[in-house]
C-alpha cells in the first residue's frame, strides 16, 4: 500500500468533543461512563454506557435537518466538519468527484427508528415521519454528509459489528492507494444508547453488569471482567495520498500504511479461542507495511473485557510477537469511555495518532487483578512517556471478524 496521510482529526466521545480534551481525559485515565438517565433503565441487565454531551454548543446541523435524521448522523456531520478544518479542506476548492466518504457502523439510527415505530402502533401509518426510511440505515450518515458538501466520489458504509469503521478506515486507505478518490473523509458513527439498542446490545451477553460503580465497570485484561459498557459517539479522519498532503503543506499526523482483514469461521458471536486467524491478519498487515513485528512500539488492543476475547487476543498477539510481545506497550483506550461499537475503530486510530504526536501510551484503566492468561503490558491505569512511530491497531467483530490497520508517523 502507499503511504495514506492522516491530515485531520474530528472526534465527538464522552471523553470530548475536541481533540484536546478528548486527550487530556483519555490520557489521564478519567471514565466518563456513566448510569443511563435519559430514559429508565433500570431492568436492563447493562445499564451504563458512555454518553456525549454538549452536541449541539458544535454543531453545524440546521434544526430544520435535525428533524429529518438520527444521532448518529448528527454526530458523524459534526465530527466531519471537525475533521475537514482540522486538516485545513476547503470543500469548495476540491473535486467533489474525486471525494469519498467511507464509514462504519453496527447498528444504525434506532432513536429515530424507535420513535417513529410507537407513533406507527399508536397513531397509525399518518403519525409515522416520512423521513423514518432515510433516517434509520447504516448509510444514512454517509448520505447526509456526501448532501451536506456535494461529495460525489466513490464511497461506501461498513457494517461489521466492533470492526466496521476500522474497516471503513482500512478500505478508504486502499481506495487513495489505487487512485480511485484523491481525498476520503473516513470513520464511524454510534448511538446506542436508546430503549431498542441497548435491549439488542444486552442480548449478547457481552456486556458488563457491574452497574453499581460504572467508572471502573469496563475493565478489560482484569480477572474480575464481565464484559464491556457501551459507548455513542463518532470519530473521522481525513485521508489523502501523502504527496498530496506534502504538495499542500498539510500537517501530517500518521501515515496509513497497511490493512488487513480475516474472519474466524468458528461462532456466530464469539471469537476463537486459538487466536489464529486474528494473528493471520496481524501478520498480514505487518507484511502490507513491510514491517517486522519488532518494528512496532504501540498497539491499540481490542478490549472486549471478555474472557474469550481478552484471552484470544492475547494469544494471537504472543504467536506474532513471540518473545517480544512482553516488551511492547499496549493499552485499551476504550475502556475510559466505553466501547463504541461499530465506531469503535475511528476511536482507537483518533488516539493512537494522538500517542504518536505526544510520544505518551494511553492507559487501560480498572486494571487492578490481572486475569493471569493476559500477562503482556496492557499500561494499567496510568498514562506512559514512550515513543511511538509506528503502531498496530486491533478490532474485532461479533461472530469472529478480524480487522487490524498499522499507521507510522507522519
Amino acid at each position: 500500500m502507499d503511504k495514506i496521510a492522516i491530515t485531520g482529526l474530528g472526534v465527538i466521545s464522552p471523553s470530548g468533543i475536541d481533540k484536546s480534551k478528548f486527550w487530556s481525559n483519555v490520557s489521564h485515565g478519567r471514565s466518563a461512563v456513566e448510569t443511563i438517565e435519559r430514559f429508565d433503565a433500570s431492568k436492563y441487565a447493562s445499564h451504563i454506557a458512555g454518553h456525549v454531551h454538549e452536541l449541539d454548543a458544535y454543531s453545524n446541523v440546521s434544526s430544520r435537518l435535525l428533524k429529518k435524521i438520527d444521532l448518529f448522523a448528527h454526530m458523524a456531520l459534526v465530527a466531519s466538519e471537525m475533521a475537514l478544518q482540522d486538516a485545513g479542506i476547503d470543500i469548495e476548492k476540491e473535486d467533489k468527484d474525486r471525494i469519498g466518504i467511507f464509514m462504519g457502523n453496527a447498528i444504525g439510527g434506532w432513536l429515530y427508528a424507535e420513535t417513529e415505530l410507537r407513533d406507527l402502533y399508536i397513531e397509525g401509518r399518518e403519525g409515522v415521519s416520512p423521513f423514518m426510511a432515510s433516517a434509520w440505515f447504516p448509510a444514512a450518515p454517509q448520505g447526509q454528509v456526501s448532501i451536506h458538501y456535494g461529495i460525489k466520489g466513490y464511497s461506501k458504509t461498513v457494517v461489521s459489528d466492533r470492526a466496521s469503521s476500522l474497516m471503513a478506515i482500512g478500505y478508504g486507505a486502499r481506495n487513495l492507494s489505487a487512485n480511485k478518490n484523491e481525498l476520503i473523509i473516513a470513520g464511524g458513527m454510534e448511538a446506542p444508547v436508546t430503549p431498542y439498542a441497548l435491549l439488542c446490545c444486552n442480548t449478547s451477553g457481552q456486556l458488563t453488569t457491574n452497574n453499581q460503580q460504572p467508572a471502573t465497570a469496563y475493565k478489560p485484561y482484569d480477572k474480575e471482567r464481565d464484559g464491556y459498557a457501551i459507548a455513542e459517539g463518532a470519530g473521522m479522519v481525513i485521508m489523502e495520498p501523502l504527496k498530496r498532503a506534502q504538495n499542500r503543506n498539510a500537517k501530517v499526523y500518521a501515515n496509513v500504511i497497511g490493512y488487513a482483514t480475516t474472519t474466524d469461521a468458528t461462532d456466530r458471536i464469539d471469537p476463537a479461542e486459538d487466536g489464529k486467524q486474528l494473528a493471520r491478519a496481524m501478520r498480514q498487515a505487518l507484511a502490507e507495511a513491510s514491517l517486522n513485528p519488532e518494528d512496532i512500539d504501540y498497539v491499540c488492543l481490542d478490549g472486549a473485557a471478555t474472557k474469550m476475547g481478552d484471552v484470544s487476543e492475547t494469544r494471537a498477539i504472543k504467536d506474532v510477537f513471540g518473545d517480544a510481545a512482553k516488551n511492547i506497550p499496549m493499552s485499551a483506550p476504550k475502556s475510559v469511555f466505553g466501547n463504541m461499537l461499530g465506531a469503535t475503530g475511528a476511536l482507537d486510530v483518533i488516539p493512537t495518532v494522538l500517542a504518536m504526536e505526544h510520544n505518551v501510551v494511553p492507559p487501560t484503566i480498572n486494571l487492578d487483578n490481572p486475569d493471569p492468561q493476559c500477562d503482556l503490558d496492557y499500561v494499567a491505569n496510568q498514562s506512559r512517556e514512550h515513543e511511538v512511530n509506528r503502531a498496530m491497531i486491533i478490532n474485532r467483530g461479533r461472530g469472529g471478524i478480524n480487522a487490524v490497520l498499522v499507521i507510522e508517523k507522519g
